[in-house]
């Protein structure tokens, strides 16, 4: 990309971008498990929002179909935060471009984590969107965000852009800090911290009772074990805490009712045996 505008949050970079470029006549359609930044910056903004079935690519395309006046927006995210799964970013770009959209992907949980030299899911699945959204909370461990475009947009929302007109910018002592958690991540040991992050990942899922739980399709570092009840997720929450495992239980509306969850996130610093432990906990839970 030739631009990158820096943001403050990765939730000031969605509303920014959403609400500077679409208009009334203009149509946002989103997957309906978005993060709550791009959907409320949907919202907040005058174009219309339609929401597809989260990762149908036919039903985005019945949405793009219908008559629009203006420019249409498909919104999505590389790594989903309380699912774990990634969007079919090929289809979904290829849908788009053929309906004549703009395709705006966040990848928070995706960037510095996936793809050569941490690039992100868009780099691993060969995908180039108009607008990219990476934030630097997570695989970089700082904070803040970037949106990546043409010169044209870059332009567009240093003038129109009121996250980026009227609010305080990026520290330089941050953007110092992203630098070099970048260096990191490009190095031999940003590529040895992936690789032992996916093989704790696959560890994890190879041990989890099936039985007990239910297992979506998500093979990033978010684990969502799906428990369907409220109270039993907060049970089980609360029996992983005092056993010294820190799992956060997930209820409705952050998630659709009736999947109430635990949301485990592993990093590349634990360790074969924490993820041993945390499956002994898990299976041992009383209910």
């Amino acid at each position: 990309y030739p631009r990158a505008l820096l943001f403050i949050s990765g939730f000031a970079a969605n509303q920014a971008v959403i609400t500077a470029l679409m208009k009334k006549n203009d149509r946002i359609v989103a997957d309906r498990l978005s993060h709550a930044s791009l959907l409320e910056a949907a919202n907040l903004s005058p174009a219309q929002l339609r929401r597809f079935i989260h990762n149908d690519t036919q039903h985005l395309s019945r949405l793009l179909q219908s008559p629009s006046v203006g420019q249409q927006l498909v919104v999505t995210e590389g790594v989903y935060s309380m699912d774990g799964d990634s969007a079919p970013l090929a289809e979904i770009q290829h849908i788009a471009r053929r309906h004549h959209a703009w395709l705006l992907v966040d990848d928070a949980h995706g960037i510095g984590v996936t793809g050569d030299e941490g690039r992100g899911t868009c780099w691993l699945r060969g995908v180039k969107p108009e607008l990219l959204v990476v934030t630097f909370g997570k695989g970089f461990g700082v904070s803040g965000a970037a949106v990546l475009c043409s010169e044209s947009v870059a332009d567009y929302l240093l003038q129109f852009a009121r996250h980026l007109v009227y609010s305080t910018s990026m520290p330089p002592a941050q953007a110092q800090a992203l630098s070099a958690s970048l260096a990191v991540i490009r190095s031999d040991e940003g590529r040895e911290r992936r690789e032992k992050l996916a093989a704790l990942v696959q560890r994890f899922r190879a041990g989890v009772n099936a039985s007990r739980f239910t297992l979506l399709n998500a093979h990033s570092a978010i684990q969502p074990l799906i428990v369907g009840d409220n109270s039993r997720a907060l049970h089980l929450a609360e029996a992983l805490r005092q056993q010294g495992c820190w799992a956060t239980a997930i209820r409705p509306p952050t998630v659709p009712v009736g999947t109430a969850r635990l949301r485990l996130t592993l990093t590349q610093a634990h360790e074969a045996c924490d993820i041993d432990r945390l499956l002994e906990v898990l299976h041992g839970a009383g209910e």
